[in-house]
């Protein structure tokens, strides 16, 4: 069936008082008609995500209710015991998260499937922790992370709290794929007449728990128990601004800081509550400097070191440091990641309690400066895919070898410190973050800048860069599968004047390149390892955006000249990129 039929097919279906139907009447322009029919929305190893509207390659409530349904349908498969281990649902601020939150869970229920949902927005971290602690069989997040306002999604998480691998995502998807949109979706139409009485209903009848606040403050209660130094160890008058870009994080991260004595946080009071439009942000991406605008104009009225975001659902994390001329410089990734695992290990190692079997993990497009760092002592890093269902993922694998999980990290500011919260957790990092901080302060007099520069001293001087290409619609995802396969099957010799003497292709999966007994699954992804110490790229798609993304890494003896050579790799590789039309 064409985009065409499919889109009449929705006309004829939908009430004509129905909100959609209304959009669907208003779309006249035939590409964007294409746009949102010519094929479903994806539902991948990160669920469910795309732009809010009418039709099938949109998040709407028949698109969301159809991956409930196929979801109910997988665990009814499974057995009663099941069915009775039930589903953990959470919510991020967007538009219509909090009504796919309840349809979802009383979708569930009319299925015979346990709900737990919580009374308003929680982190993704405090759901994928919930996951385990309450023994469920499986985990929804109603949320789209960091997208832009347009954007909700649905991500899935498996019993083992990460979210699905990519086994339980085919399984899952078989089964939302058997759902009919408007005749095969149960208890939609009884939920679109009456919402809350529905709900009730079913919490009533015990198929539905509303979480109370204790559950909180269980998730607050990990997240403090990896504290590394305390109390006088640390100077808790530093002065630190914190802003949660109008999403979950407000009230969990400023009550961890409170618990810890942190006594000069502030909050950026605009950005403090749910909004779901991001009126004083846009693109509410901790990435993006640009977020950090409004708490950079407190850090100065303050006096702030340290200026701190997460992004609406508080899973991933960014920083800015002030500078000795008084600007704020923000951290990519990476750097980031290199202060948390620095803090770690030689916090541990300070302490005695740096175990002998030790591990962390990273994905394949991060930067293998803490790979260096972790040997140095003794603790192995690990390589996976990205996302942190790939990282987290290893924890079973590690315990099976007796080796203790420490930290794990991605360069997109994700980062997990804790083997009982196994997603990215933005609270966690941030805790850890001004705890390094402070304690570098009382015990050193040095800045974290100055713990970073540090660190390249020690370690090698690297350079970072993380650019990517934005093509959205038909027309840029074709695209972007035309510039993979030119350098796929055309990869040059050398870039910028330096040979490639390795290429990884991951289209067929590959040996962890330094532990080959993990294999890496497949991906489409590229690595270019070039001739010089460190100095290596990478291609691939995003799962989630209409984003072609690129990783560059060098190792140099200045950290300007590592700048330098990174910058003409990047210019070369992009240059034979955009070339692709």
């Amino acid at each position: 069936m064409g985009y065409k039929e499919t889109a009449a097919l929705w006309k004829s279906s939908l009430d004509e008082k129905d909100p959609l139907y209304e959009q669907l009447l208003a779309v006249t322009d035939d590409k964007e008609l294409e746009d949102r029919f010519y094929k479903d929305l994806s539902f991948g190893t990160a669920g469910l995500r795309g732009k809010i509207g009418v039709g099938t390659n949109r998040m709407n409530r028949f698109t969301v209710g159809r991956a409930a349904q196929g979801i109910a349908d997988h665990i009814v498969k499974a057995g009663e015991e099941a069915c009775k281990r039930g589903v953990v649902i959470a919510h991020d601020p967007r538009h219509f998260s909090a009504e796919f939150s309840k349809m979802t869970a009383v979708i569930l229920a009319v299925n015979g499937v346990k709900a737990y949902t919580f009374p308003s927005l929680r982190p993704t971290p405090q759901l994928a922790f919930m996951i385990r602690r309450l023994g469920t069989i499986s985990g929804i997040n109603i949320t789209a992370s960091h997208n832009p306002k347009e954007y909700n999604g649905f991500k899935a998480y498996w019993e083992d709290g990460c979210q699905v691998s990519s086994k339980v995502a085919d399984a899952m998807t078989e089964c939302i794929n058997a759902v009919d949109y408007f005749i095969g979706i149960k208890g939609l139409k009884e939920f679109d007449a009456d919402p809350t009485g529905l709900f009730d209903k079913y919490v009533n009848e015990g198929l539905i728990t509303v979480l109370d606040e204790s559950y909180d403050r269980e998730y607050i209660d990990k997240v403090e128990s990896l504290a590394i130094h305390e109390g006088d160890e640390l100077d808790l008058s530093i002065p630190i601004v914190y802003t949660p870009l109008n999403g979950a994080g407000s009230i969990p991260f400023m009550t961890v800081m409170k618990d810890r004595g942190f006594t000069n946080v502030s909050i950026v009071e605009e950005q403090k509550d749910p909004d779901p439009d991001f009126t004083t942000v846009g693109y509410p991406n901790p990435e993006d400097p640009k977020a950090f605008k409004m708490s950079e104009i407190l850090g100065k009225k303050t006096g702030a070191k340290l200026l701190m975001a997460t992004d609406p659902d508080a899973d991933r994390f960014a920083i800015e440091l002030l500078m000795d001329n008084g600007e704020y410089l923000p951290l990519n990734g990476n750097q980031t990641g290199y202060i948390l695992a620095g803090y770690i290990l030689d916090g541990m190692k300070d302490a005695g309690t740096l175990p002998q079997n030790g591990a962390m993990v990273k994905s394949i497009v991060t930067s293998t400066m803490s790979a260096v760092m972790a040997e140095s002592y003794g603790v192995k890093m690990y390589e996976s895919l990205t996302g942190f269902k790939n990282i987290c993922g290893l924890i079973p694998f590690l315990e099976s070898r007796n080796e203790k999980y420490l930290f794990g990290y991605e360069e997109s500011v994700g980062y997990a410190a804790c083997p009982d919260i196994r997603d990215k957790d933005g609270i966690s990092a941030g805790m850890l973050v001004a705890e390094a901080a402070a304690y570098y302060e009382k015990k050193e007099g040095k800045s974290l800048w100055h713990v970073l520069q540090d660190l390249y001293e020690k370690y090698g001087f690297y350079a970072e860069d993380e650019p990517n290409l934005v093509l959205e619609g038909i027309e840029g995802s074709e695209r972007i599968g035309r510039m993979m396969e030119h350098i796929r099957n055309c990869p040059p010799e050398e870039f910028a004047g330096i040979k490639v003497k390795k290429v990884i292709d991951y289209k067929d999966g590959s040996e962890d390149i330094n532990f080959p007994y993990n294999k890496i699954p497949k991906t489409n992804a590229l690595r270019f390892f070039l001739e010089g110490e460190d100095t290596w790229f990478a291609i691939r798609p995003s799962g989630t955006e209409p984003k072609i993304k690129f990783y560059f890494y060098t190792r140099q003896s200045t950290r300007e000249e590592a700048l330098s050579v990174n910058a003409k790799i990047k210019a070369s590789v992009m240059e034979i990129i955009e070339a692709v039309k």
